[in-house]
Parts: structure tokens; C-alpha cells; sequence
């Protein structure tokens, strides 16, 4: 049964169980190389879903600077602070 509104696609299991994603739908769903899916079976059928990496975790130490950006906030705010 395909649901009203979905576009079908056929895909072939290889001696492996890979299959591959048709290029439409990981465009529509910006699946990308190397990007993690989470796979289910539900009442017979194989769901996969995009497993999306919390943001906040992926920005954790993209600045990192040795402490050098928290002196100067710290800095900034001893002298704002002085000057009222």
C-alpha cells in the first residue's frame, strides 16, 4: 500500500542487505555522505529515518580558543560594569 501524496521508488538488497537511496529522495531529505540512519520494522514494513545530530553538540569546541574569547567577554563586562 503506498500512501496518497508519496512517490514511489524501487530500490534492489545486494548480497551485502545494502540498498541504495534513490538521489531524489536524499536531495529532498538532504541526506548526505556518511550521515547516520536509524533503521525500524513496524508491523512488517522498514522505516529509515535521518538520524539528526543535536546542533548544539555538533558546535561544542568549534571555537576553541583557549579560554581567550571567556577573558575577553569577562573583560568586557568588568568594564561595563565600572562605567555606570
Amino acid at each position: 500500500m503506498i500512501l496518497k501524496g508519496t512517490n514511489m521508488h524501487t530500490t534492489t538488497v545486494t548480497t551485502k542487505g545494502q540498498i541504495v537511496i534513490p538521489a531524489s529522495v536524499r536531495k529532498k531529505l538532504n541526506i548526505c555522505k556518511g550521515e547516520k540512519l536509524s533503521v525500524i520494522e513496524r508491523d512488517g514494513k522498514i522505516i529509515l529515518e535521518p538520524i539528526r545530530e543535536d546542533p548544539v553538540k555538533a558546535g561544542r569546541g568549534m571555537l576553541a580558543t583557549g579560554g581567550k574569547v571567556l577573558r575577553l567577554l569577562v573583560e568586557d563586562r568588568k568594564q561595563c560594569l565600572t562605567s555606570f
